[in-house]
């Protein structure tokens, strides 16, 4: 059984990703040319995001509802890679640097228009995996454990919700550079610590509620 705050805790994860160094100080750059492109531009991004988080959410509840009979070994791997995923955090590790690969499809910025934003948004939702991956992680193998594709899709759009407020604060807010995030982001490393604990927490508590309660 997950946690009620759950749903809580999606939207706070996605605010938190959006500290990541890796991540804050690109935003500018990014919406300093889709804004040239059209004022509803970073709108579609926003949306592209939504889109990947979200179906990133229904492939791992899918993949949860599938291996229901096994629902005592999952909850086995999603307390490990739950409480793996807060020490990744709290020490930060680069455990999903695998994942740069990815980074072509950033070459969807070039296309103009809404529908260039939507597709740049779907590929960022990739493409930043190594960034935000623990915080994902854990969020994705919590939905993995419940099995359920509504509440999956669900929670992955509140933590998309939460990565897009400040991205939409920054995309229409004047005279805000990248040297300026760079220094906010460093705030982001304490959050990611703090975060990691609360994580690790979390898997612990869900050790004690699955064997010991």
């Amino acid at each position: 059984m997950l946690p009620d705050f759950l749903p809580v805790a999606a939207f706070g994860a996605g605010i938190v990703s959006i500290l990541s160094p890796c991540v804050l100080p690109l935003l500018p750059v990014v919406f300093a040319y889709s804004t040239e492109k059209g004022r509803m531009r970073p709108l579609a991004i926003i949306l592209g995001l939504s889109i990947s988080f979200t179906f990133m959410g229904i492939i791992t509840s899918a993949f949860g509802a599938t291996f229901r009979s096994y629902e005592y070994f999952l909850r086995i791997i999603a307390e490990v890679l739950i409480i793996t995923m807060g020490s990744t955090m709290l020490f930060d590790l680069n455990l999903f640097n695998f994942f740069g690969n990815f980074s072509f499809l950033a070459q969807n910025r070039e296309k103009s228009g809404v529908f260039g934003g939507l597709l740049l948004g779907m590929s960022l939702g990739i493409v930043w995996i190594p960034c935000v991956g623990p915080f994902l992680g854990s969020i994705l193998t919590m939905v993995a454990v419940e099995g359920d594709l509504v509440y999956g899709a669900l929670i992955l759009f509140i933590y998309s919700m939460g990565f897009a407020f400040p991205m939409l604060l920054l995309a229409y807010s004047a005279n805000v550079s990248s040297a300026r995030l760079k220094d906010v982001s460093q705030y982001g490393k304490v959050l990611k610590k703090v975060a990691g604990i609360v994580i690790i927490g979390a898997g612990l508590w869900m050790v004690y509620n699955n064997h010991f309660a």
